[in-house]
């Protein structure tokens, strides 16, 4: 024991030696200076001083190993504080040109002081325009000041008192609003009449300014204002009325009564059928039990068809029901073209509701404020679109009527007046169609976005085909896009839809793309700063600073919610998903993000002077 602790001894002396002196001489010199530098206290047998050899060998190798590395990792950080402390002061010098398109860009931005809401519709704001539910009833509203109204039976919830509200009653209808919204502005009267009128039916009709208490919009994931929630029993749903104050006295009373009414005479069946749009009426052996039962569940489904039921045969036959037909029979009522839809499914709430919900549009239904709701609540979300002028429409809208028979109950036709100020041209500018027409637009509804674009002759078999083909997904997607610049040399590249794949994709570029809108006062706020990121860069071949008009041009590939939307698609990787730009807007905080994320590595050099600043010289790579 005693020979293995000196013998132990011994070697770690030597191998602290061999790792602070041996590597500063030869290889022939080391192996003698070794044999001096050891000198046992005790004989040791040769199979011992082998192993120990080896050792000492393997932690010399050990040793020279640690050292290189450690000088490695000494030379990458030093190559990371470099960057880290690389002089970028030339890129935020001013110049002449990035001072004058700054200053135009504040003469176009709207005042926060006053009522232009395009400063809410930028990034920040809900209202991206990425699809078709943006045109909600209440874009056809006209936005009125008045926000200084009787609202003294419109309870304020704060998130102090929110949950005492909702659980001592058992009917609560909540907005959540901001102050500054017009939509919010124009509801406040309508909504404070209803809460008067509302008050001796036992529902309370509450606001609360989601800007302040922001906890609570974001606990119930309020995306626009004003939204509205309605709560039964501490259960909410969205509301989808009308806003105004009878379209909520009706909404609600639907969900607060007992959904079905009855009738008993002849006249109140003609006041009905000579007052209201649309109406279904059950008749019935009984007004009572499982049949009306499954009727009133059903119409608790819907907000804009009224539902009655009858066991007087005089009744039935005025709404078109055969006296001696078997019981329970139903049909629903309209005033449009198709009057009349009959019954024949099981009589349970499920299939009575997909009845009522397939039946209740028109055949073909023209856009507007009224009928907007109907379009974006109904069951079926695959949509044809006819885009036509009114001095065409006599003309097309019978064919298009034709077509639409052989497709009810698999896809809803919609009529949408080109001329019309208030709801045909936003809708058109949406779907980017332009022109005279008459053109039919396939959409596939909210929760997909895509849409195909006809633009042949308008005939009943032509639109039988391409409805077909809408239906079995053979279509190709139509996206809009602007005309692809005659000339693109500036330091900023314009992107649009038809020439995206070209600049974006080009698997040889690093690409830095804004996606903006005209309206947009953020995106004019940036465009200086964009402008001059883009001038300094110009001369670094492999990098492409771009932009892209989101507003008038789409690509798969692009996914915005709301703008500026700043995205990297870095060289060699254009398969993946694109980066999102998350840094502050100063062009040294982007040339820093593309020096990090570029897949071609650069540098610039510091101009010798000023005047030489945003040259776009670059580095040998």
């Amino acid at each position: 024991m005693l020979e293995e602790g000196v013998y132990l001894a011994d070697s770690l002396n030597l191998c602290l030696h061999s790792q602070l002196h041996f590597t500063h001489f030869p290889g022939e010199t080391r192996k003698q200076l070794r044999l001096v530098s050891y000198t046992p206290q005790t004989t040791m047998p040769s199979h011992k001083r082998l192993v120990v050899l080896l050792s000492l060998t393997t932690l010399l190798l050990f040793s020279s190993f640690t050292l290189i590395s450690t000088k490695k990792s000494a030379q990458n950080d030093n190559t990371a504080n470099e960057n880290d402390d690389e002089d970028l002061s030339f890129l935020e010098e001013p110049d002449e040109a990035a001072t004058t398109a700054h200053h135009h860009a504040d003469s176009n931005l709207p005042d926060p002081d006053g009522d232009d809401e395009d400063l809410e519709l930028d990034e920040d704001d809900d209202n991206d325009y990425g699809d078709f539910s943006s045109y909600s009833p209440s874009h056809f509203e006209a936005e009125q000041p008045p926000w200084d109204v009787d609202d003294k039976d419109v309870v304020v919830l704060k998130e102090r008192n929110f949950t005492t509200v909702i659980e001592n009653n058992q009917y609560v209808m909540v907005e959540f609003y901001a102050p500054w919204c017009g939509h919010c502005q124009a509801l406040a009267p309508e909504y404070a009449a209803a809460a008067t009128e509302l008050k001796n039916y036992g529902v309370v009709l509450a606001k609360i300014d989601a800007t302040a208490e922001q906890e609570m919009a974001h606990e119930y994931d309020v995306q626009g204002f004003p939204s509205i929630f309605f709560f039964v029993d501490g259960e909410h749903k969205p509301y989808t009325g009308h806003r105004t104050k009878d379209g909520i006295v009706a909404w609600v009373k639907k969900k607060i009564g007992p959904g079905v009414y009855n009738i008993s005479t002849a006249d109140d069946a003609e006041r009905i059928l000579t007052s209201e749009n649309k109406v279904v009426l059950a008749f019935l052996t009984t007004l009572v039990g499982s049949e009306s039962e499954e009727l009133a569940a059903a119409s608790k489904l819907e907000d804009n068809v009224n539902f009655y039921q009858t066991v007087v045969p005089d009744v039935a036959k005025l709404f078109h029901i055969d006296p001696e037909a078997k019981r329970p029979a139903l049909v629903l009522v309209k005033r449009e073209d198709e009057k009349l839809s009959y019954f024949d499914g099981k009589f349970v709430k499920a299939e009575i509701a997909d009845f009522v919900a397939i039946n209740k549009l028109a055949l073909v239904t023209t856009f507007s404020k009224e009928t907007a709701p109907l379009i974006f609540e109904s069951k079926i979300k695959k949509q044809l679109l006819l885009f036509v002028t009114k001095k065409n429409s006599d003309k097309f809208f019978p064919i298009f009527g034709e077509a639409a028979k052989l497709f009810k109950g698999k896809l809803v036709f919609v009529h949408v007046d080109m001329d019309n100020e208030d709801a045909g041209k936003p809708v058109a500018s949406f779907f980017g169609i332009t022109g005279k027409g008459p053109k039919v637009l396939a959409y596939i509804g909210n929760n997909d976005g895509r849409k195909f674009l006809y633009d042949g002759e308008v005939t009943v078999d032509n639109i039988k085909a391409f409805g077909e083909d809408f239906l079995h997904d053979k279509l190709k997607p139509f996206l809009k896009s602007d005309p692809v610049p005659e000339t693109n040399d500036g330091d900023v590249k314009i992107v649009v839809g038809d020439n995206f794949d070209d600049i974006v994709l080009d698997e040889s570029k690093d690409v830095l793309l804004e996606v903006y809108a005209p309206w947009c006062g953020h995106c004019q706020a940036l465009e200086p700063t964009y402008n001059k990121l883009a001038k300094h860069l110009r001369g670094i071949e492999s990098i492409v600073i771009a932009k892209m008009d989101g507003s008038t041009n789409e690509h798969p590939r692009i996914k915005t919610d709301g703008f500026p939307t700043i995205l990297f698609f870095p060289a060699g990787k254009k398969s993946s998903d694109p980066i999102t730009v998350d840094v502050d807007r100063t062009v040294a905080a982007f040339y820093k993000f593309l020096r990090k994320h570029a897949s071609i590595p650069f540098k610039l050099k510091k101009p010798t002077s000023t005047s030489k600043a945003g040259s776009g010289l670059k580095d040998e790579l």
